[in-house]
């Protein structure tokens, strides 16, 4: 059987935009058993499979032991996890920020941190509600329309994160993790200790570190879809890096591997759509 892949996105309903940036629906198949990484990111772990569990063999705290997911909820991380696959892929990933955790499910992000478990643990029935529906949903808009419909049910707006951190993680983000601690901390109005000790109190990690994960997340992507002639000491220059060597250190600390042997090795990935897409 020849590889085939499908990667279809769409935005979620306004009620959830604020802090769901996209719905990825992926369908692939045909290639070789093996395993997948999945990365560090600016959005949490959270993919509902359709059909096949989500089996993860490694977990990113090593003290957590593998598991078999129906649908997966994890906070931010800053190493990988190993997921096994037998060649065949497909589900539903919802491209959740931290600025949605307590909307969504009362907890700050940070109660997650470097932790995954299966969403019905989280939020009850509800959870195996979502995968259910989602195994009868035929198409990918029905498919998309279910969640929004599950989570909007869920999402309560006085929960929300307060202003001060939600516009520093958003800096983060938009700077593409270029922006100094002490230029978000001025904006704020607090000292960088304060910040730093409030933005790990609620996303589970600290400004520097995410910015960090956000801008090796804009490497890789770059990387997954850019032009073979496109370097890679390019990319590293792109995105703020010092030079290939410096982009490379952080491959070895967040991915575990080199930009080239992940390159080579990944199939395509529900982490590395082409966000012009949807």
């Amino acid at each position: 059987m020849e590889p085939t892949s499908e990667v279809v996105t769409a935005r979620p309903a306004p009620t959830l935009a604020a802090f769901i940036d996209r719905y990825v629906g992926y369908r692939m198949s045909g290639f070789a058993a093996g395993m997948h990484r999945g990365l560090p990111s600016r959005h949490m772990t959270f993919i509902v499979a359709i059909g096949p569990t989500i089996d993860v063999v490694e977990q990113t705290d090593p003290r957590q032991s593998p598991q078999n997911y129906r649908c997966v909820l994890s906070g931010l991380q800053a190493s990988t996890a190993l997921i096994a696959h037998d060649g065949r892929q497909e589900g539903v990933a919802v491209s959740l920020t931290p600025l949605g955790c307590r909307t969504l499910f009362g907890m700050p992000a940070a109660a997650l941190w470097d932790t995954s478990v299966e969403f019905a643990d989280v939020v009850g029935p509800v959870g195996s509600e979502l995968w259910e529906r989602l195994q009868y949903a035929p198409s990918w808009p029905e498919r998309f329309g279910v969640c929004d419909r599950v989570l909007s049910a869920l999402a309560d707006p006085v929960r929300a994160v307060g202003p001060e951190l939600t516009w520093a993680w958003r800096a983060v983000v938009g700077s593409g993790g270029g922006i100094a601690v002490g230029s978000l901390a001025a904006e704020v109005g607090w000292t960088r200790q304060h910040l730093t000790r409030r933005f790990k109190r609620e996303f589970g990690l600290s400004p520097k570190l995410a910015a960090r994960i956000t801008r090796f997340e804009q490497a890789r992507r770059m990387l997954a879809h850019t032009p073979s002639y496109v370097t890679i000491a390019q990319v590293a220059a792109t995105c703020g890096y010092y030079d290939q060597a410096h982009l490379d250190r952080d491959f070895a600390d967040l991915a575990g591997t080199s930009p080239t042997a992940w390159l080579a090795e990944e199939i395509p990935s529900v982490q590395a759509p082409d966000e012009s897409a949807g």
